[in-house]
């Protein structure tokens, strides 16, 4: 059928891929935006409803046939997930036939295979040396005397419980012992696992490995180029769960970067911020603001632009109220956020981010230059007096103005508050001195095999107080720099284990008590 969807409703059979939610093709992303309903294929397709519109009906697996005919015979457009290609050792044929007999228009979006895209996750070129790929689904009765004969790459889904007695079936074909194997499991996720081994070791070296479907068994001599070519397994912070104690809106591009380095992040808000208790101060400084009696204004962070842009918007302002201002900002995320709002700052620290680094820099007050001797300073109900103290000195006067309150915010749910306790987190990252504060107040420390790490001296310093051993400190005070130091700590714990001939360990792996399963 045609891409353009049908005035009458039709069921689509989407791959959902081979377990990374960014390898679902760009159609099965416009259907899920489309649909009236969502089936999914199991649990983990639930990530992918982030591409479907607010309010679609989600429908759990299973008997989900005679409810999708009938919703797309009332004319909705409903979404089958299906794991994998739909269309690669899947029983979702039967629904499709099902759908064809009961005049139910029907598409097949084919989906990215495990049968690559695992391997190529793993660092597994499946048809490189040899020009054959030959996949087998285990499930069915198998001929392994006839697959022994593959001079190729053999793949084999759903053989992770007879995967010795398939070893020693292929090696009675003829196949030998020496041959190469990789099984590996939780493919392109973050909980991506590989084992490489030989037809002969397999049985020793899948022992105590503890492999669960989904998982695949690899065959052939490809597997030997996973050493050079490994790029997943190998990122920095693989499989690293790490804990953004941040407020949600500040901490997206920080968990993005940690995604990018392999790491799991989970955020947990450990600050909540409100607006003023009184608002006729805010009120006040943006009238103030629009009438010419600033001649600068100063930002020390990406929440105070937020206020203010709020206020703006409130009014029916925009940026262009900034004209003939002067605007400073301290800190990478708070000029991002006036550079999103329209306004470029004129002045930034150029080396510490602080308010001292702004203070450094910040020109005297000047009667024959500075026709206004004033500066609107709008920040949080709990900021220090730094910058009020260096601006007045430099012969400025500062209307210092609670733009936000900052207050604690509820503690997370247990299971959170017991893996930070009990060492579930391999890394926490603190980016103020508040943050460290809050998440111990509202859910204790940190256990001692969790790696800390922090933004800045004055953070280090807070996180002592408390009895925390700072393990990495960035080099500048910004999450990106803090994301990329803890990455760097993770590349050098992993390359020092391996020089020492050891298998490379998360942190958490090391708590008594931990699964001591080798990655």
């Amino acid at each position: 059928m045609s891409s353009d969807s049908p005035t009458s409703g039709f069921v689509a059979f989407v791959g959902a891929g081979p377990g990374d939610p960014n390898l679902l093709t760009l159609r099965a992303a416009e259907l899920l935006g489309k649909a009236d309903a969502v089936v999914l294929g199991d649990e983990t397709h639930r990530a992918l409803l982030r591409h479907a519109r607010e309010g679609v009906q989600v429908v759990e697996g299973g008997d989900a046939l005679p409810g999708l005919v009938k919703r797309a015979k009332d004319g909705g457009l409903v979404v089958r997930l299906c794991a994998g290609d739909p269309m690669l050792f899947s029983s979702i044929t039967e629904e499709v036939a099902a759908c064809a007999a009961a005049e139910v228009d029907f598409e097949v979006v084919p989906g990215v295979p495990p049968a690559t895209a695992v391997l190529t996750y793993a660092g597994i070129p499946p048809a490189t040396a040899v020009p054959e790929f030959r996949v087998v689904d285990a499930a069915q009765e198998q001929d392994w005397s006839s697959h022994a004969a593959c001079p190729g790459t053999l793949v084999v889904y759903n053989g992770i419980a007879d995967a010795v007695a398939i070893g020693k079936a292929l090696i009675a074909g003829g196949k030998p012992d020496t041959t190469p194997v990789a099984v590996s499991s939780a493919g392109t996720t973050t909980e991506q696992y590989t084992v490489v081994s030989s037809l002969g070791r397999l049985q020793a070296d899948l022992k105590h490995a503890g492999f669960t479907e989904p998982a695949l068994i690899v065959v052939g001599e490809a597997v030997g180029q996973r050493e050079k070519l490994s790029w997943f397994e190998t990122k920095p912070l693989f499989g690293w769960r790490v804990l953004v104690p941040r407020t949600k809106e500040q901490s997206r591009s920080l968990s993005e970067q940690l995604v990018a380095y392999g790491a799991v992040p989970e955020e947990v808000p450990t600050i909540s911020v409100e607006p003023p208790r009184t608002p006729q101060q805010m009120d006040r400084a943006i009238k103030g603001l629009v009438t010419g009696r600033y001649e600068w204004v100063a930002f020390t962070s990406a929440n105070a632009v937020k206020a203010v842009r709020e206020k703006f918007e409130e009014y029916g302002l925009d940026a262009r109220a900034f004209a003939g201002l002067k605007v400073a900002a301290v800190g990478d995320a708070t000029a991002r956020a006036l550079v999103e709002f329209g306004v470029k700052p004129d002045l930034l620290p150029s080396g510490e981010q602080s308010s001292e680094g702004l203070v450094a820099e910040w020109p005297p007050y000047d009667s024959m230059l500075d026709p206004i001797n004033r500066v609107l300073l709008p920040r949080a109900d709990i900021s220090t007096d730094t910058l009020v103290a260096g601006l007045t000195e430099l012969g400025w006067e500062c209307d210092d103005v609670t733009a936000y309150r900052t207050v604690r915010a509820a503690p997370p749910p247990a299971p959170i508050r017991e893996a930070i306790k009990g060492g579930g987190f391999d890394a926490v990252l603190f980016t103020s001195s508040s943050t460290v504060r809050n998440l111990v107040g509202i859910a204790g420390k940190p256990h001692n095999v969790t790696v800390i790490a922090v933004i800045g001296p004055q953070t280090a310093k807070t996180a002592e107080e408390f009895g925390l051993r700072v393990d990495v400190m960035a080099d500048k005070p910004s999450a990106s720099a803090l994301a990329a130091a803890v990455a760097e700590y993770g590349a050098k714990q992993r390359q020092a284990a391996l020089a020492a001939g050891d298998t490379p360990r998360r942190p958490s792996q090391n708590r008594r008590g931990a699964r001591r399963r080798a990655r």
